[in-house]
This record gives C-alpha cells, sequence and structure tokens, in this order.
C-alpha cells in the first residue's frame, strides 16, 4: 500500500514498485536511513525520482512501506486458538524488526515522526490503520469461540503486541529467540480471555 494519491494516466508497473520498495530496503541497510535519499532510491531502481514521488510523499513514507510492511500481505492466521493466531502474527513481526533494515531504519523514522506530525498521522492513516483493520478477523473468531469478549479492545491489544515487538528488539536490541513470540502470544492471549 503506497500514501500517495490515486493515479492518473497509464497504469503504474508493479515491476518498477517492487524495484523502488527493494532499493529502499537496500540503501537504508547499506548505508542507513540519513544517508538514503529519493535520488539515490531511483538511481538504484532504474526509475527517475518523478515515479517515486508519484507513489510516496518522502523517504519517511517509501522507507517506512518498504521497512515495516513487509507481513501486511501475509495470510491471516487462523490456527484454531487467539494464542496460535498471536504467535503466527507475532512471528512475522519479529523478523520485520530483527531484519538488518529495519534497524538502520527505525531511529531516523521515529526521530521524523517526532519532528512530524502530519507525517506521524499519515503513517497512522494510511498503513497502520488497514494493517489493524486486516487483524479483525483474528479477535472476531476469538470472540466467536468463546475465548474473548466481544468488547475486547483490539486497538490496545494490538498496538501491546507491536510495542512489545518494539520495544525487545528494536530498542533494547535483544536477539530473539524462538520462543518469543509464543510467549508474547501466551501473555496476551491470558490477559485478554474470559474469566
Amino acid at each position: 500500500m503506497s500514501s500517495s494519491p490515486s493515479s492518473r494516466g497509464r497504469p503504474r508497473d508493479p515491476r518498477s514498485h517492487e524495484a523502488i520498495v527493494d532499493a529502499a530496503t537496500e540503501l537504508v541497510t547499506e548505508v542507513g536511513y540519513a544517508a538514503t535519499s529519493i535520488g539515490a532510491v531511483a538511481a538504484r531502481a532504474g526509475v527517475g525520482k518523478d515515479t517515486v514521488y508519484r507513489r510516496w510523499r518522502g523517504k519517511p513514507e517509501l522507507v517506512f512501506e518498504a521497512v515495516f510492511t513487509t507481513t501486511d500481505h501475509a495470510p491471516t492466521p487462523d490456527t484454531g486458538t487467539l494464542a496460535g493466531d498471536l504467535t503466527a502474527l507475532l512471528r512475522g513481526l519479529i523478523d520485520e524488526f530483527h531484519a538488518p533494515a529495519a534497524a538502520a531504519a527505525l531511529p531516523g523514522l521515529l526521530a521524523d515522526f517526532a519532528a512530524d506530525p502530519v507525517l506521524k498521522a499519515r503513517i497512522r492513516s494510511d498503513f497502520l490503520a488497514p494493517s489493524k483493520e486486516r487483524l479483525q478477523i483474528v479477535f472476531e473468531r476469538a470472540a466467536e469461540r468463546g475465548e474473548i469478549a466481544t468488547e475486547t479492545p483490539v486497538d490496545l491489544v494490538l498496538d501491546t503486541l507491536a510495542g512489545a515487538v518494539f520495544f525487545h528488539i528494536g530498542l533494547v536490541g535483544e536477539h530473539p529467540d524462538p520462543q518469543l513470540a509464543g510467549r508474547l502470544a501466551a501473555v496476551i492471549a491470558k490477559g485478554i480471555e474470559i474469566r
């Protein structure tokens, strides 16, 4: 998903989109967030800068999409239990935050978000809100199975999951062990279960 307005004229080439996202990920990993520029991304992707700006408003949106939306296209898990579904979701999130590009991008993105409330609002509306909507079904199924109450604050639960991964891996820099996803999922599922 890009944060750009709808396109006019000829249809966009999905290969260009993929090349731009790949180039952004590679450059952030190689030279860091601060040294990554739209011009360098365009050159590596083999497109003009205008092609990049038609899809993204600027570097923060491009890098965020390239690095932190890799799990957005994964199938929504359906393991039969909330803990199982959350474990599957968390594995993807942990992999995303543990990737070299995430470690390179995170400090610069956080600084940009802090300095620009409009940017922060765009990231929330263009990227985070659709991701959360997509994951609603996990909690709807859990409520149907009687695992959680229908009034469970899903937004807060999702923020808690992402926040735990962000803090553990992104800020503290811990190397995730193979059991991290399951342990976090168990804590959250137990905390919101019907008693």
